[in-house]
C-alpha cells in the first residue's frame, strides 16, 4: 500500500512536472485559447449587457439611401455626420464615438473639415480615434497644434519598468486632422494586438506615446463622460488598473480580458441612414423613422462601419464576424457594468494542475480492473473543465487544458504503471501458488490480490494429512516406472479434490500430502470443505482400488487426518527460494491424529476444533480423548462421515458411545463388554476391547479417561 501511494504521487508529480512545462514554454496556448473561446461561447450572457451602450453603423443601407437621396457616393462628405452628432446631442447622449480615422483632409474641401469640427465642438464628449503602433505611423511626436493629454498617472514612469508593461510605449502614432482632434474630448488608441490564432481575447486599457497617456478607445469613451475619473497605477500591484473606485485586473502586458455578452449584433444598433433622417425630420417638424426621443439619451453612441467593402472585422472567441467598433463597446460594457475577467494567478493555477496530477496518478493506481479505470478516467478527465467553467463565473480565466494535460498523463502513466506491475504481480501470484491452488482459486486472487497477503501471518486454518497405508512394503515391490506413474496417478486424483475444494496444496512427501485451507483466500467454511475433502478422496481412492489391485496385486488405503488451529503461513525459504508453507501446533496435531488412526482402525479423523466447524451436512462420532506424543493437552478426535452413512448405523454407534462413557468413567469391565459387541464389525470398538484388557490386566492409579498415545 505505500509503494502503491509513494508510486502514483510519483507519476502524478511527474505528469503535473510536464504540464507545467508545456504551458511554460506556450505549447498550450493555442489549444487552450480555444478552450476559453468554448467557455466564452457557452457562458455568455446577451440579456447581461449595459443597456447604456448604441451602435450606429454605416451599412449597405445607408449608403444607398445617401446616394439616392442626396447624391453622395463614398467617401462622403463629413457634412453628412453633422445630423448624427445632433442627433446624439439632441438625445442627450452621454458620449459619441466614432470609430472611424480621419487622418486626411477631406476631398470635398476645407470647408467640409471646418463644418464637421464645429459641430464636434458643439457634441459633448465626443471621442475619435488615434492609430498608435510600433512600428507603422506618420509621425513620431505629439502634435504642437493639439494640447497634451488630459489623462495624468504620477506612478506610470514605475509602473512600465515592472514585468512586460513596457510594450504599451507605442513609437509611432496616426492622428485626425486638427479640425478634428482639436475639438474632441478625447482621442481614443484603436489599435489592439490579436492572441497568435488572430482572436481579439484582451485589449489594452492605455498605450503611451511621445510620454502622453492615450486610453484605448472604449476607456476614452468612459472617460469622456467621466472626466473627472482619475486613473492610478501601482507598481506594487502591476496587475490593476484602478479607475476611480473600480479596480480592472490587467495582464502582464497592460491588456485587460474581454467579457463577451453574446454574438455580434449584441448591442442595440441602428442604421446611419435612420438617425440621419430622423435628425432631418425632425429639424422640418416631421416625424421621424426613430421616434422614441430618448433612445440614446444618457447612453454612449459608437458609430462604425459595416457595410460590405467597409468592414473592420475582429475576429473574437463568440464569432469571426465582429466588428472594432463592437470590440471597444464590450471593452465600455465590462468597465461600466464592473464585472471584470481576470486571468488566475499563476500559483493558484500550479498547485491545482499539481494536485489534479496527483490525484489522477494515485486514484488510477488503485484501480484493480478495467472498469474501475475506466470510471477514474470519466471522472477525472472532466475535473478541469469543471474547475475552468466555475472560475469563469467567478470571473478568472483559469487554464484548464494544462490541468487537463497533467490529469491525462498522469492516467496514462498509472495505467502503463499498473499494467506493468500488475503484471508482474499476476505473473508472480501464478508462479508462487500454481502447484498449489487450482486454477480458479488463482484467477480469484489475480483479480483481487488486496485479499493476499504474501509474507508470513498468524490464521486459523483447517490442515489435512494424508498417508497410504503399508506404502513403504508397497513400493518395494515395484520398479522406479511402476512406482512413479502409480504415485502420479494417485496424486492427481487426490490434488484435484482438494483443489476442487478450494484448497492449497503445501507440498508432497512421498506418499503423503499436506493440504490446508482459509490460506491464502479467507474460507468462512474452511473447516467443512476439509472434511468434504478427505471423505471425497476416501471415496476416490476406494474406485481407484480394483485397478490398482489388479495391477500390482495390493490394495491402497489412505489415513488422513486433519485440525484446524492457528499456525503461521507465508512464504519461507531462502530469498532466492521458497515455499508457501505452514508452521505451527496445530499442523503437528493434523500429522498425529492421521498416524492415530492406525490405532483404532480408522481412515479419516478430525479434531475436535474441526469438528465444531462442521455444518449439518456432515455428522462426526466421538472416537476417544487422546493424548499425542509431544503434546500434553489432551485432545477429542472424531471419525467425520455423511449423514446417510451415520444413519445406517444408528445402533451400532449408540452401543459405541455407551461403551466410551464407561471408558471414560473407568468403568473398563462395563465398556469391555460393551465394545465387545462390536468388536468384529467396528475397528475402534476391537481396539477399545484391547485397550480395556490392558487397564484392567493394570488398573491406573489415577484415570482421566485419556488415551495416552506412545508412538507418532
Amino acid at each position: 500500500m505505500p509503494n502503491k501511494l509513494i508510486h502514483g504521487l510519483a507519476i502524478g508529480l511527474a505528469a503535473a512536472g510536464v504540464a507545467l512545462g508545456l504551458w511554460a514554454l506556450g505549447a498550450l496556448d493555442r489549444f487552450e485559447a480555444k478552450t476559453w473561446d468554448w467557455r466564452v461561447i457557452r457562458l455568455a450572457k446577451p440579456g447581461h449587457f449595459t443597456d447604456k451602450i448604441r451602435l450606429i453603423f454605416i451599412d449597405q443601407q445607408s449608403l444607398d439611401w445617401v446616394n439616392k437621396e442626396m447624391a453622395l457616393r463614398w467617401p462622403w462628405p463629413r457634412t453628412v455626420y453633422v445630423p448624427i452628432l445632433e442627433f446624439c446631442r439632441r438625445q442627450g447622449a452621454k458620449a459619441v464615438i466614432f470609430d472611424m480615422l480621419y487622418t486626411e483632409p477631406s476631398s470635398y474641401g476645407v470647408d467640409d473639415d471646418v463644418a464637421f469640427g464645429a459641430a464636434i465642438a458643439q457634441t459633448p464628449g465626443f471621442v475619435n480615434t488615434v492609430f498608435l503602433g510600433r512600428e507603422t505611423g506618420s509621425t513620431s511626436a505629439w502634435p504642437t497644434n493639439l494640447s497634451a493629454s488630459p489623462i495624468k498617472i504620477p506612478d506610470l514612469p514605475a509602473w512600465l519598468t515592472v514585468a512586460d508593461h513596457a510594450g504599451v510605449i507605442m513609437p509611432r502614432a496616426t492622428f485626425p486632422i486638427p479640425e478634428v482632434a482639436t475639438n474632441a474630448a478625447l482621442l481614443g488608441n484603436v489599435e489592439g494586438q490579436p492572441d497568435p490564432d488572430a482572436i481579439f481575447r484582451r485589449l489594452p486599457l492605455l498605450a503611451v506615446f511621445d510620454q502622453q497617456v492615450v486610453p484605448t478607445l472604449g476607456l476614452a469613451a468612459y472617460l469622456a463622460a467621466a472626466p473627472d475619473e482619475t486613473i492610478a497605477l501601482d507598481p506594487a500591484a502591476p496587475d490593476w488598473l484602478r479607475l476611480g473606485a473600480r479596480r480592472i485586473p490587467l495582464d502582464r502586458h497592460g491588456a485587460t480580458i474581454l467579457r463577451f455578452r453574446g454574438p455580434s449584433q449584441t448591442h442595440r444598433r441602428f442604421s446611419a441612414a435612420a438617425v440621419i433622417q430622423s435628425e432631418l425630420k425632425l429639424q422640418a417638424g416631421e416625424t421621424p423613422p426613430i421616434t422614441d426621443p430618448r433612445i440614446f439619451s444618457n447612453c454612449y453612441v459608437f458609430v462604425g462601419c459595416n457595410a460590405p467593402g467597409l468592414l473592420d472585422l475582429r475576429p473574437a472567441p463568440v464569432g469571426e464576424v465582429y466588428t472594432g467598433v463592437e470590440l471597444h463597446a464590450t471593452l465600455l460594457d465590462n468597465l461600466l457594468a464592473a464585472d471584470p475577467l481576470r486571468d488566475m494567478p499563476w500559483p493558484v493555477t500550479a498547485a491545482l494542475t499539481l494536485l489534479l496530477g496527483l490525484l489522477g496518478g494515485v486514484a488510477t493506481l488503485y484501480c484493480r480492473n478495467a472498469r474501475d479505470t475506466c470510471f477514474a478516467f470519466v471522472g477525472a478527465l472532466p475535473i478541469p473543465a469543471v474547475l475552468g467553467v466555475v472560475a469563469y463565473i467567478q470571473g478568472f480565466w483559469l487554464p484548464f487544458l494544462v490541468q487537463e494535460t497533467a490529469t491525462a498523463f498522469a492516467l496514462v502513466g498509472a495505467v502503463v504503471v499498473n499494467y506493468a506491475t500488475e503484471g508482474r504481480q499476476k505473473r508472480f501470484i501464478r508462479g508462487a501458488f500454481k502447484q498449489y491452488l487450482s486454477a480458479d482459486v488463482i484467477e480469484q486472487i489475480v483479480q483481487h490480490p488486496e485479499r493476499l497477503q504474501l509474507g508470513g501471518e498468524q490464521r486459523t486454518l483447517s490442515i489435512f494429512f494424508s498417508d497410504l497405508q503399508g506404502f513403504t512394503t508397497i513400493s518395494e515391490g515395484l520398479n522406479p516406472q511402476e512406482l512413479t506413474a502409480l504415485l502420479n496417478e494417485y496424486l492427481t486424483a487426490m490434488t484435484d479434490i482438494i483443489q476442487g475444494e478450494g484448497g492449497t496444496v503445501d507440498k508432497y512427501e512421498g506418499d503423503a500430502i499436506i493440504a490446508f485451507w482459509n490460506a491464502p483466500l479467507e474460507q468462512a467454511d474452511h473447516a467443512a470443505r476439509a472434511v468434504r475433502a478427505a471423505l471425497r478422496c476416501q471415496a476416490a481412492l476406494a474406485e481407484m482400488r480394483p485397478a490398482v489391485q489388479a495391477r500390482i496385486g495390493k490394495s491402497l488405503f489412505m489415513r488422513i487426518g486433519l485440525n484446524t488451529g492457528p499456525v503461521v503461513v507465508g512464504n519461507m525459504g531462502s530469498r532466492n527460494r521458497f515455499n508457501y508453507t505452514i508452521l505451527g501446533d496445530a499442523a503437528n496435531l493434523a500429522a498425529r491424529l492421521e498416524g492415530i488412526n492406525k490405532q483404532f482402525g480408522t481412515y479419516t479423523m478430525i479434531s475436535e476444533t474441526t469438528c465444531a466447524g462442521l455444518s449439518k451436512v456432515f455428522a462426526a462420532r466421538e472416537i476417544s480423548r487422546v493424548a499425542v506424543v509431544g503434546r500434553k493437552a489432551p485432545v477429542r478426535v472424531f471419525e467425520p462421515m455423511s449423514p446417510e452413512a451415520f444413519s445406517a448405523r444408528t445402533a451400532d454407534f449408540a452401543q459405541f458411545a455407551k461403551g466410551l462413557n464407561a471408558f471414560y468413567q473407568g468403568q473398563f469391565t462395563a465398556a469391555a463388554a460393551a465394545f465387545e459387541a462390536l468388536r468384529e464389525k467396528d475397528p475402534p470398538a476391537a481396539a477399545y476391547c484391547r485397550k480395556c484388557q490392558e487397564l484392567l490386566a493394570a488398573p491406573p492409579a489415577a484415570w482421566d479417561g485419556v488415551w495416552v498415545m506412545t508412538e507418532k
